[in-house]
């Protein structure tokens, strides 16, 4: 971990814990891992040793409760292994027969005398040292590399000189915090009546909540809702983010504060704070938890600007500098300076994050976090979450991987992340390869497709294909994703010269005909809802470091495979996907895919079946495998692994 930070895991994960362990000469050794829950239960975990010379060892265990769990390393002489290889080697040569055999009895004599071993296995230890009696050399191989006994040495090894390590954290957190789908949308646009004089009315929160089984119904577990405290006039923007607002113009829900209240408020036209709990559970009702917005900055007419001028960065002219992220401007937003009075802005903060705690809210996506100081949210998190351990951040951070990295070590517990950027196969194997085995300790990335913010070049001129191709990799590559309302719609016009929708819904109403557009067959949402029943039924797909990556003789088919043990799955059986995506959103392709059969367990050159959970088509397989993804028609294949029968 970086800086010292404990590393992170959430309920349901299976973590690889690993060490580098070592001896001199050429006896060996054997690793534990000791865990202690956060119950104060103990466990112990046999290691198994890397075959790549790297000295490495890994126990993967599955982590079940949210807390602080403790666990260190523990290494011993392996006397059994010692002896068992000398001896098959020594055997297999003809040398120091009696020796290894006078050894190795009395080895497996003291062994069968521990009283913690079970009456089967001190007979066959007690049986094995008999056959050691007289020098032999094939009893000499057969014993040493007898698989009864070196399963009851692997469960109990004959262990001597042991060193131990440092206890060390492990910070696990609630389900949620680690796998889920996300959907966002702007209360005020559901529900929203436009009058006959052409201005509209705000929809409200229990407009609002009409929506929410459409959602629920696609199956995602998050609902994200931007801000929704009342909204400034001063330098109100317009529609497309033009300086002058028509009468009308909602306003951006970011330029947060007016007479009404600031951070602590609702829209007037939303509804009250009883409105607000109502919306929260009718959420609750259908299974899914609202994640609100929380954004750290002012309108000029923010109550804080005249109680706290203190707050904000005074220019030499006497007027307070608006925020800017050049070459953007936002006129209508005065950004918080943290190095004014931070006793204030760090007591009010906490104040504010409480307040919606008290409302029902457990999920905050933060806006801009890489804006303040770090110092400011490992102390706000530690605090929130000393008092709710439930509570879970998003950063909302697209800047340098340094950066990123660090919100997410002093305990953002989800981060934005480069994926809405890396759409070519090669720039999808490195990210994800990145995200699942670098940093996958204390960083989770949560693969947004689109926000209101970004609609990337690939989605602009990629059509209905690169939608349907982009929510197939980020539903399938990691255990969190989430799409902006209207994704399903395939909204990809863009305002020229940016990466925003036209008619951007941060600056105005948006008006859309879910069940109409789902009737005519327009709508994705039916593949969205079958991506979250593909989910819900794979607990692979639940993981983020179990991903494999594969090859084509094709530049844009990306393939990758997602295998969890039958140990880990929860129904006894092992459970592996292969994804095969055209990652061109423009043509057809016809190519050879090679995979590693070893990782699910079939041996190269074998057959197996599987199962497009797509279309339902089943194939036989091998490890090279023809395939033809029609970007228009058929763009991936999400294929089950089927056990043979």
């Amino acid at each position: 971990m970086p800086g010292g930070y404990p590393a992170k895991a959430f309920a349901g994960e299976v973590v690889p814990f690993r060490v580098v362990a070592f001896r001199e000469g050429h006896d060996r050794i054997g690793v534990h891992l000791r865990l202690t829950g956060p119950s104060g239960e103990e466990s112990l975990h046999r290691l198994t040793a890397l075959k790549d010379g790297t000295d490495g060892w890994v126990a993967e265990v599955a982590i079940d409760l949210p807390g602080v769990w403790k666990y260190r390393f523990e290494a011993f002489a392996d006397d059994f292994a010692t002896w068992a290889h000398a001896a098959e080697v020594k055997a297999d040569a003809g040398v120091d027969i009696p020796v290894m055999c006078a050894l190795g009895a009395q080895l497996l004599t003291a062994a069968a005398a521990e009283p913690d071993r079970s009456a089967a296995e001190r007979r066959a230890l007690k049986a094995a040292a008999k056959r050691l009696k007289t020098p032999d050399a094939d009893e000499l191989h057969a014993v040493s590399t007898d698989e009864t006994l070196l399963r009851a040495f692997a469960a109990r090894p004959a262990a001597s000189l042991g060193s131990v390590g440092e206890w060390m954290t492990l910070t696990v957190e609630r389900p949620l915090a680690g796998v889920g789908a996300w959907y966002e949308f702007f209360p005020r646009s559901e529900g929203a009546v436009r009058r006959k004089d052409g201005t509209v009315k705000s929809g409200t929160f229990r407009t609002a909540a009409k929506r929410l089984p459409g959602v629920a119904g696609m199956g995602f577990d998050v609902i994200y809702i931007v801000p929704v405290h009342p909204i400034g006039t001063t330098n109100r923007k317009g529609r497309n983010n033009t300086l002058t607002a028509e009468p009308g113009d909602p306003g951006s829900p970011y330029a947060i504060g007016a007479p009404e209240g600031g951070h602590d408020a609702i829209h007037p036209e939303l509804g009250t704070l009883k409105d607000f709990r109502a919306f929260v559970r009718a959420a609750k009702a259908q299974n899914l938890e609202v994640a609100m917005d929380l954004a750290l900055q002012a309108s000029p007419d923010h109550p804080w600007v005249t109680e706290h001028p203190e707050w904000f960065t005074t220019l030499p002219d006497g007027t307070i500098a608006y925020a800017e992220n050049p070459p953007k401007k936002y006129q209508d937003i005065y950004p918080l300076n943290f190095d004014n009075d931070p006793d204030g802005i760090y007591a009010e903060m906490l104040r504010v994050v409480r307040h919606w705690v008290a409302q029902g809210v457990k999920i905050f996506r933060v806006d801009n976090p890489h804006t303040k100081p770090l110092e400011f949210w490992e102390w706000l998190i530690a605090e929130i979450n000393a008092e709710d351990p439930d509570v879970i951040f998003l950063a909302e951070a697209f800047t340098r991987p340094a950066v990123m990295r660090a919100l997410a070590a002093v305990g953002f517990q989800q981060s934005y992340s480069y994926f809405t950027w890396r759409n070519t196969k090669a720039e999808l194997e490195e990210f994800l390869t990145s995200v699942s085995h670098e940093t996958s300790d204390y960083m989770r990335p949560n693969l947004f497709v689109n926000t209101h913010d970004i609609l990337t070049e690939y989605l602009q001129y990629g059509g209905r294909a690169a939608y349907r191709i982009r929510a197939c990799i980020a539903a399938t590559a990691g255990p969190v994703y989430g799409v902006y309302a209207g994704y399903e719609l395939v909204e990809n016009v863009a305002r020229p010269g940016s990466e925003e929708n036209i008619d951007n819904e941060k600056y105005e109403f948006k008006f859309r005909d879910w069940e109409g557009a789902e009737e005519r067959g327009e709508s994705l949402a039916p593949l969205l809802r079958r991506l979250n029943e593909i989910r819900r039924q794979h607990p692979a797909l639940r993981q983020l470091r179990n991903i494999s990556f594969h090859w084509s003789d094709d530049d844009a088919v990306l393939v990758y495979s997602k295998h969890l043990d039958a140990a880990f799955t929860g129904t006894g059986r092992p459970d592996t996907l292969i994804v095969v995506a055209n990652v061109d959103p423009h043509s057809v392709r016809e190519t050879t895919v090679h995979l590693d059969t070893r990782i699910w367990g079939v041996t190269p050159g074998d057959e197996y079946e599987v199962e497009d959970l797509l279309t339902g088509a089943t194939w036989t397989w091998k490890d090279h495998n023809y395939v033809r993804l029609d970007a228009f028609a058929e763009p991936v294949h999400i294929l089950r692994v089927k056990e043979p029968s």
